[in-house]
């Protein structure tokens, strides 16, 4: 196999992630928590799926009725170029909306979703819900954004840092989903892989029916819709109090250091953030996760002042994210 040929492989392997059932559940509850009404009278489109065995397709069908859905749209991709599918589901006079009834049609295209079927089907839409390629991501992501959609996608922790979406997450158009990057009963978010997968990862089990499951770090919910959680501000000590009783023996033994080029203060960990300091601070980028918009305001990402990472005594920090407190 070529090099160009294996590289190629690995990307499709990155891809093949299926979501568990549990976790599309937990994520969207947490949404209507919110908002009861959030999709009533809407159209959901879940592209990128294998349809009839998408957790995507068979929750939000068997919700249908419950969450007032308008319209259920999934499709398919096939890697050989033909035979993709759509899936639709909506009510029909005088019967019960059930998963059974879903209509299927074949795409004439492969289902990719920057053919013209399948923007069709977004445009016709009014959610998009999915686990998009993540090899894509940054495609995907300005997709959706283009045709100005409500979204709930998954997506690697590092997709935070791409040019194409770091200023979204900044101007408060996109942020993370209620789930991102945490352990839930002692696992981050697992996923289904093929039975040829190449295990790398070091937690994996297969199940009694011998399918294989990794478990993932990193990687959560992307969203412009909005949660709960996005409005609890942290709980967090007075710099002073920090400086005596963090748990961080960094924070009580050096304190905060100032950058070289950014007249802003390092926070390496997001619970020693300051809750008194006023002015700029560095924060890892776990800190998104628990960003609340109403607390602190994003000011940019990775570079001082002289467009170079940010550095301490010459030697660059690891990603942060420059932010500062609401008055």
């Amino acid at each position: 196999m070529s090099r160009r040929n294996l590289d190629s492989s690995n990307k499709n392997q990155k891809d093949e992630f299926y979501t568990q059932y549990e976790d599309v559940e937990r994520e969207i509850h947490a949404y209507l928590d919110y908002n009861p009404d959030l999709f009533r009278g809407k159209t959901v489109l879940c592209p990128c799926n294998d349809p009839l065995d998408s957790s995507f397709t068979i929750f939000f069908a068997q919700n249908f009725t419950k969450l007032g859905l308008k319209k259920l749209i999934t499709t398919s991709y096939n890697t050989n170029g033909n035979d993709a599918e759509v899936h639709t589901l909506e009510p029909i006079q005088n019967s019960r909306v059930d998963i059974k009834n879903i209509s299927t049609k074949k795409l004439k295209g492969d289902g990719d979703f920057r053919s013209h079927e399948v923007k069709n089907f977004r445009d016709e839409s009014d959610f998009i819900i999915t686990n998009p390629p993540f090899s894509l991501f940054r495609e995907f992501i300005s997709w959706i954004i283009e045709a100005k959609k409500k979204f709930i996608i998954l997506g690697n922790q590092n997709a935070i840092t791409y040019k194409e979406v770091f200023p979204l997450i900044a101007g408060n158009k996109i942020w993370l989903g209620h789930r991102f990057n945490e352990r839930v009963n002692g696992k981050n978010l697992t996923y289904r892989v093929p039975k040829s997968y190449i295990i790398t990862a070091s937690e994996f089990f297969v199940d009694q029916s011998g399918n294989r499951f990794v478990t993932v770090p990193g990687t959560g919910w992307f969203t412009n819709v909005d949660h709960g959680k996005r409005y609890q501000p942290l709980s967090l000590m007075t710099m002073k109090d920090n400086l005596r009783f963090s748990k961080h023996g960094k924070i009580r033994e050096i304190g905060y250091l100032k950058y070289d080029n950014y007249n802003a203060i390092e926070v390496p960990f997001v619970d020693a953030i300051p809750s008194d300091y006023k002015g700029y601070m560095g924060v890892p980028i776990t800190f998104l996760g628990k960003y609340c918009p109403d607390q602190f305001k994003i000011i940019k990402f990775r570079k001082g002042d002289d467009d170079k990472d940010l550095s301490i005594n010459g030697k660059s920090t690891y990603f942060r994210i420059i932010i500062k407190k609401n008055q």
